[in-house]
C-alpha cells in the first residue's frame, strides 16, 4: 500500500477514486506514566513517556487507515493526514484520514 501526502504518486496514474479512509487509535497512559510524566513536566522539556505514546498512536491510526483502504480495494491512499485531539485529561484521539485510491505505474 502506498500512502503519501501529496495529490498524486510520480510515476502513476489514478484510476478510481474509492472515497474517504481513515484510522483511529485511542490511546491512555497508565497511572505510573502519568505520575513519571507530571514529575518530568516540573523540570521542563520533552516528557518521553508522551511522545512514544503519541508516536506508537500515529503508528496504529497509519496501519488502521492501511486495512480501511486495503478493505476498500485500494492499493494507494492520497493526501494523507493526521489529526489528534484529548478525551478528557487521560486520554489522546488519533485519527490518520485520506483518500483512497486504485493507481496504476503511468
Amino acid at each position: 500500500m502506498i500512502v503519501v501526502t501529496t495529490e498524486n504518486i510520480a510515476g502513476y496514474r489514478i484510476e478510481k477514486v474509492l472515497g474517504q479512509a481513515f484510522g483511529v487509535v485511542v490511546r491512555s497512559r497508565g497511572l505510573g506514566g502519568n505520575l513519571t510524566a507530571a514529575f518530568r513536566s516540573l523540570a521542563g522539556g520533552e516528557i518521553k513517556e508522551y511522545t512514544e505514546l503519541l508516536e506508537d498512536a500515529r503508528k496504529s491510526a497509519v496501519d488502521r487507515l492501511v486495512q480501511n483502504a486495503n478493505a476498500m480495494g485500494a492499493n494507494a491512499v492520497l493526501m494523507m493526514r493526521f489529526d489528534s485531539s484529548e478525551i478528557g485529561q487521560t486520554m489522546s484521539e488519533v485519527v490518520a484520514y485520506g483518500t483512497a485510491v486504485v493507481v496504476r505505474e503511468a
